[in-house]
């Protein structure tokens, strides 16, 4: 998915940059970079790293005394090399993206026949976050461009400018991803987490809505673009992809998982022991069941991170396996004999979990449950990266529906319905497969009233299909 962190100050603001940046590292893998502008110099200085073997701040701690200046964004990114400078018709700025482009090789194409080109060549193709500058600048003001990216671009798109004369942060028309203003004494942090605010001493002053459009200084924020009413952030990024402390909409994340897994509690009929969660993602949810059961909560699962950076990605899916298998340690004295139920954030293509199960045996449980924070994933991400790498095809979902029905695309709206007939096979397959003593996935109604907003301003298309582009 990715993350960006941006602040204005009236003192320097590289300390803030830094540290706000690396608080956004959960959210990507792959590329890390930061620009500031100083106005003394008239000067932009620009670094990008990657990050796919190492962490943010290894990279960067160094090479600290290179920025200079009173604002600056910076960006984690999974996809392209970010930020991109520009100088342009609208004056210099630089550019960071939170993005997934769904029709980028026909804008690419179109930008192209009008006698445009691409200079930022990402492992040859196109890199997004320079696409999104190109479509900006087409513009006859930043406001004007912007406009033009969420005209154009399918999928989602949220960014942030830096700019000479402060910083100009944009969500996605939908606002699918998140973008959060933090206030401090003198100064202004904008962040797709508000996670990166409270140890820099800024206070959640405001949350951008879909859409809107404000410039930022150390003196106050602009509004330039009215919100839109209709929103469709991603469910997700309280099931999975948010760190515990952040907050989106106004709705805790670390809340929504221990509500989800409470709801779960009560209501579950199973008989256990104690429950675990899976680390990190699962843990909320499971401290929420613990108490709605009335069970204890033991680990008996425990991540390993000192050698394990969780950028490290290695690039076959077979070695990506057994680095996730390595992450996670379990704990022999705390499952033998025992009833087991663990609480997880979802299944993609249950590869993993199957051999997590399976570990579990071997090291004595006597039953394994598993109870998932979302419903199943019946459909792939259209819109921010999240099942990204995998078709709808590798889907365990779809390829359980192949199986049953002869072909993966059959009444998907029958399997993605709660206790369906269809949906009952479903999971009781899943089951099977995966070797468990139960399955029980959460439902959308449960999940959406955690959330705690109306069901029209939540994206749940990887559950039941629903598109808005």
């Amino acid at each position: 998915m990715g993350g960006f962190f941006g602040t204005v100050k009236k003192s320097s603001c590289i300390a803030d940059l830094f540290y706000g940046t690396d608080y956004n590292s959960h959210l990507g893998t792959r590329r890390g970079g930061m620009a500031t502008y100083d106005a003394d110099e008239h000067r932009f200085n620009r670094t990008i790293h990657n990050l796919e073997s190492s962490y943010f701040r290894t990279k960067f701690e160094s090479g600290l005394s290179k920025f200079s200046g009173n604002s600056g964004i910076g960006v984690i990114s999974d996809t392209d090399p970010q930020p991109i400078v520009f100088n342009s018709h609208l004056g210099k700025f630089a550019i960071v993206t939170v993005a997934k482009i769904t029709n980028i090789d026909e804008l690419e194409r179109e930008l192209l026949d009008a006698n445009m080109h691409f200079a930022e060549l990402s492992s040859g193709n196109t890199n997004p976050t320079e696409l999104v500058a190109m479509l900006i600048i087409q513009g006859k003001s930043f406001v004007e461009g912007i406009e033009n990216v969420y005209n154009k671009v399918k999928g989602s798109c949220s960014m942030l400018l830096l700019t000479e004369n402060g910083i100009i942060a944009a969500r996605d028309k939908l606002g699918r991803t998140p973008i959060i203003i933090g206030k401090k004494e003198d100064a202004f942090a904008v962040s797709s987490e508000s996670t990166s605010f409270p140890n820099l001493d800024y206070e959640i002053h405001s949350y951008i809505g879909p859409g809107e459009i404000v410039h930022i200084t150390a003196d106050g924020i602009t509004c330039l673009r009215k919100p839109n009413e209709e929103m469709q952030i991603c469910s997700f990024l309280w099931v999975y992809y948010g760190f515990p402390t952040s907050c989106y909409e106004g709705r805790n994340v670390e809340e929504v998982r221990f509500l989800s897994g409470y709801e779960m509690g009560k209501t579950d009929t199973h008989e256990v022991d104690c429950c675990c969660g899976i680390p990190d993602s699962g843990v909320g949810m499971a401290l929420g069941y613990a108490e709605g059961k009335g069970v204890p909560y033991h680990r008996a699962i425990s991540k390993y991170t000192p050698t394990w950076p969780r950028s490290f990605t290695p690039s076959n899916q077979a070695m990506r396996d057994l680095v996730a298998k390595m992450k996670l340690i379990p704990n022999r004295a705390m499952l033998e004999g025992k009833r087991m139920l663990f609480c997880d954030d979802s299944i993609v293509r249950g590869t993993q979990l199957r051999d997590n199960v399976k570990i579990l045996f071997d090291y004595g449980a006597k039953e394994v449950h598993m109870r998932i924070a979302c419903p199943p994933l019946v459909y792939g991400c259209r819109y921010i990266n999240f099942t990204s790498s995998k078709s709808d095809m590798e889907l365990m979902t779809r390829k359980v529906i192949k199986d049953l029905e002869g072909d993966p695309n059959a009444k998907l709206d029958r399997y993605a319905t709660t206790d369906s007939p269809e949906y009952l096979a479903m999971v009781e397959e899943m089951r099977k497969r995966l070797n468990l003593t139960s399955l029980k996935f959460n439902t959308i109604e449960t999940l959406i009233k955690a959330i705690g907003l109306p069901k029209c301003k939540v994206c749940t298309h990887c559950f039941d299909g629903s598109s808005h582009f």
